[in-house]
């Protein structure tokens, strides 16, 4: 039986952890490895994404990704180097439960209206790009979603007090986005975007579970998408991918 993942515990300094999610799982994963130039695949980037999205505390991941490599350090024969963050998966996990365990019974509070780790003018112009990719799109329902964005940006100012509400609406935007690329994309590519995620999860895949396998199909499937279409992801979580 497969382990359910564990209901997050925010840390105290959850703003700063999660905007900084993607970049210190990728510097630890390159320091555990000893390759700083290793560069991550798409499916590493949809797993990060993944655990993301599940709730999974940086601390596990990185936890995780430690106890990963001890244990691959004590083998006897390492004839095989790791390139693949999915080699982590399991450990990770591990970890998080561990967390959550420890953490069971002592919710940590905190306010609806955390501080935004970004300014005004950053903010606004992260939407106000996104807008403008989006209106670039021949669809018409993608480029209403940009006109929806472009009004965000102008409220830049109101929207930062309250930093969670705006990603809830900037993640509703993005299925809704994900929604009319899946319309327009033909058999074909959708074909072979699932075969190459097949061939890069059978080594991985029975050290996963069936909801991790879930999430990690959906982000890899939904970065071909975007990528295929030049189209940016919308969540805040993705900011400081284009410098904002």
């Amino acid at each position: 039986m497969h382990e359910s993942t564990p209901s997050p515990i925010p840390p105290p300094d959850w703003p700063t952890n999660y905007f900084n999610y993607f970049t210190e799982i990728e510097d630890h994963f390159q320091r555990a490895r000893g390759a700083s130039l290793f560069l991550l695949s798409p499916l590493d980037w949809a797993l990060i994404a993944a655990w993301k999205n599940a709730g999974i505390p940086l601390e596990a991941v990185l936890k995780g990704i430690d106890a990963a490599f001890e244990k691959w350090r004590s083998r006897k024969s390492r004839t095989r180097q790791v390139n693949s963050l999915a080699y982590c998966a399991q450990a990770v996990q591990e970890e998080a439960q561990r967390l959550a365990d420890v953490a069971t019974g002592q919710p940590v509070a905190r306010s609806h209206q955390s501080a935004a780790p970004f300014t005004i003018e950053a903010l606004a112009n992260y939407l106000r790009a996104n807008a403008e990719a989006l209106l670039q799109s021949p669809h018409t329902p993608i480029q209403e979603l940009g006109l929806q964005l472009r009004a965000l940006a102008t409220d830049a100012d109101a929207l930062i007090t309250d930093i969670e509400d705006l990603e809830l609406r900037l993640t509703a935007m993005e299925e809704k986005l994900l929604a009319q690329l899946r319309l327009a994309q033909s058999d074909e590519a959708l074909l072979a975007a699932r075969r190459d995620l097949e061939t890069q999860l059978r080594p991985h895949r029975s050290k996963m579970s069936v909801e991790q396998l879930r999430q990690l199909e959906e982000q890899y499937l939904a970065k071909r998408l975007l990528d295929a279409s030049r189209l940016p992801r919308l969540s805040l979580f993705y900011m400081t991918d284009y410098g904002f």
